[in-house]
């Protein structure tokens, strides 16, 4: 068998045009459109660097490379690769022909450090008294939906979150790539993990998330509900499952109510769109609403918490904090 460390110094041969940015911890994301042009984020900031791969050769290599350290396989009939690099960075490439101009990866880093409430107060992107506020709904066992756009830092504060319950809290984590960092004493980590070249093995959230309900969850928490695995977490919150935590794409907080709705329907249970709705608006306990600003900061712009469901008004949302934006 060969050693790991065999791996991963193969690996980082491949992405040595690129190893000085994968060297820098100020960078959050780096972005290689083809063999030649690359650009990175670093402090909420995009720029284009001068490095880049000599031919597409060889960053086709490179991708070769992270799909045999993360023992999956690529190539034109299976394009898209998911996986993580030593580090803990995620990567997402993309072959052609699906990637018209040439290879694509995207390297997400991740903090060494856990954030806390605590470091996103002194970076501004919440005041201290919401800080303890979000302390003592997740204390008291409220179940919240962090919501935001591509890159807001919804997982950063789901982290920080998670890291305020109680430290003799069984928590139980679901996620499709393995990002959170939860830095607390009863901590399982669960991945779904996609289907091998014959399409066997594949196991998904719902899965997960089915085998979760019988391992006796003090909190469960969802990196981000992308599909018909919302039902399934709707339904545990609103039969007892206190203190659940998730995240979701959408730009205010009715609009995640509206995705999560859209998500549970996506379910293969035939619920109508009437009796799913008040499930929803007793699930969920409030919403909060991130977002990256144009100096590359980000900020909770708002908290709302979510009332009850009436027919004739729709979901009732009470705002409970506004960002004012001066």
């Amino acid at each position: 068998m060969i050693p790991s460390e065999a791996f991963h110094y193969n690996l980082l041969e491949h992405l040595s045009p690129v190893r000085e940015l994968l060297d820098d911890p100020a960078v959050s994301e780096i972005m290689i459109n083809g063999h030649d042009t690359v650009f990175y984020e670093r402090r909420g900031h995009l720029h284009r660097s001068t490095l880049a791969f000599a031919t597409p050769q060889d960053l086709e290599s490179a991708i070769a490379a992270m799909a045999q350290y993360v023992g999956r396989h690529v190539s034109e009939e299976n394009p898209i690769l998911e996986g993580h690099l030593p580090d803990g960075s995620r990567i997402e490439a993309v072959l052609p022909p699906a990637a018209a101009d040439g290879p694509m990866v995207a390297i997400r880093r991740f903090r060494q450090e856990t954030m806390t409430l605590q470091h996103l107060v002194d970076l501004g992107a919440l005041p201290n008294d919401l800080a303890v506020f979000l302390t003592e709904q997740v204390k008291r066992k409220q179940n919240i939906l962090v919501s935001g756009g591509t890159g807001s830092g919804k997982t950063t504060l789901l982290n920080a979150l998670a890291a305020v319950a109680p430290p003799d809290d069984r928590i139980i984590v679901l996620e499709d790539a393995r990002e959170l960092q939860i830095n607390m004493p009863h901590v399982v980590q669960l991945e779904a993990r996609p289907a091998d070249q014959r399409g066997r093995g594949r196991v998904t959230i719902r899965d997960l998330f089915r085998a979760t309900l019988r391992m006796r969850p003090d909190r469960i928490v969802v990196g981000e509900i992308r599909g018909g695995e919302a039902l399934e977490l709707v339904q545990a919150m609103t039969s007892g499952h206190g203190g659940c935590l998730s995240t979701i794409h959408a730009s205010h907080p009715r609009d995640a109510l509206a995705r999560l709705e859209t998500l549970a329907l996506m379910s293969d249970v035939a619920l109508p769109l009437s009796a799913l709705r008040p499930q929803v608006a007793s699930a969920i306990d409030m919403i909060v609403q991130v977002s990256r600003n144009g100096d590359g900061t980000r900020t909770i712009n708002e908290v709302a918490r979510v009332g009850q469901y009436e027919p004739d008004r729709g979901t009732q949302l009470e705002v409970v904090y506004e960002r004012c934006v001066q």
